[in-house]
């Protein structure tokens, strides 16, 4: 550990001391492990509700053709299958009949998803049982519309669901990412925690300027330039001093997003790299997050390969640091803010076009 930002390290800052003793392979498990203690959801002000948007679920190579997988999302229960036209379909999980919950044990019946208590078959896309091999007629109660459906897109080589409490069809779409495809990038790697915080203070995290220097370590409190978009999009960029072995670089640390669900991150200065954070809510107070980092395989794989990889640790180191807050941290709707703390008020304004119910908008 360094006692100035003289590297491509962060500098060491309090919440660090609390992760500096770790092995590596100690700070892997502390990522997804259980908090002990911790307040209820209600106590820490999160049960605001889930705001609506794309979401990631997996990524596209976790779910075969023929596969079903059972998933918690949004306080939901719910089984995924690919179908034999490769086509992903979810549903509510528990099956209408008896209560099974069809994400375990269920099967594929060409793109039917087949209940193992029953083996009652439930068409994807109308949410309604097209068979039930032992009955001479379909119960009328199933043949229309019996259990929930979800929107489903595949892009960026992962499977997105749309959410909205109120199952309202989506209101924008998944924004294609070229370099998730492109062939002179690296394929993924994929780093995972649990965080058991709300995805509301996660988000406002991003523009709060000051937290850089007093959290992360960075050399200054970073000026930011936001674009608050027309829609449903939003993008910034925060210029920063990068330190390294020779001396302090210019970088800029370029983020965007569409719905609370899609966000990307690029970094320049150091070593091109573009960050897909995949960010989905379990509960009110537990995110599943996955960060998916790809590099120009002509730095990644050169002679600058270790920088490279430096870039990544050190956005891992970031998110570690947050975490150990995140985790205890409570929603303030009425927030004391001072200059300098960058626009948060501005940010609940914007964000609360997401929730379609009561929405935190003070700020």
């Amino acid at each position: 550990m360094t006692d100035t930002a003289t590297d491509a390290r962060t500098a060491p800052v309090a919440v660090w001391r609390v992760l500096e003793n770790m092995s590596q392979e100690e700070r892997v498990a502390w990522r997804v492990a259980p908090i002990d203690n911790a307040p209820t959801a209600a106590e820490r002000n999160l049960d605001i509700g889930f705001p609506f948007g794309w979401y990631p679920i997996l990524l596209s190579s976790e779910l075969a053709v023929g596969e079903v997988k059972p998933l918690r999302y949004f306080s939901t229960e719910l089984a995924a299958w690919r179908g034999e036209d490769g086509t992903v379909r979810m549903v509510d999980a528990y099956c209408r009949h008896l209560g099974a919950h069809m994400g375990h044990g269920g099967k594929v019946s060409g793109n039917l998803l087949e209940c193992p208590f029953h083996s009652w078959r439930y068409d994807g896309e109308k949410g309604v049982v097209k068979e039930i091999p032992y009955a001479k007629a379909i119960p009328p109660q199933v043949k229309r519309k019996c259990t929930r459906t979800w929107h489903i897109r595949e892009a960026n080589r992962m499977i997105w669901m749309w959410y909205h409490p109120q199952d309202v069809a989506p209101l924008f779409d998944v924004v294609d990412i070229a370099e998730a495809t492109d062939p002179d990038w690296t394929d993924f790697q994929i780093e995972e925690w649990t965080i058991y915080g709300s995805i509301q203070n996660m988000a406002e995290n991003g523009v709060d300027f000051a937290h850089f220097k007093y959290i992360h370590g960075t050399a200054n409190v970073p000026m930011g330039d936001l674009d608050w978009g027309s829609g449903y999009d939003r993008s910034s960029v925060l210029k920063v001093k990068l330190g390294t072995p020779r001396g302090e670089i210019d970088g800029a640390i370029t983020t965007a997003s569409q719905g609370p669900g899609q966000n990307w991150v690029r970094f320049t200065g150091i070593c091109e790299t573009l960050l897909l954070a995949l960010i989905t809510p379990v509960e009110a107070d537990r995110l599943s997050v996955r960060y998916l980092y790809t590099q120009p395989k002509s730095q990644a794989e050169g002679p600058a390969a270790g920088v490279a990889r430096a870039v990544i640790a050190d956005v891992n180191k970031q998110l570690d640091q947050d975490k150990v807050i995140w985790d205890r941290m409570r929603y303030e709707p009425n927030p004391i803010i001072c200059d300098g703390d960058g626009p948060i008020p501005r940010f609940r304004k914007f964000y609360s076009r997401y929730y379609a119910d009561a929405a935190p908008v003070n700020g």
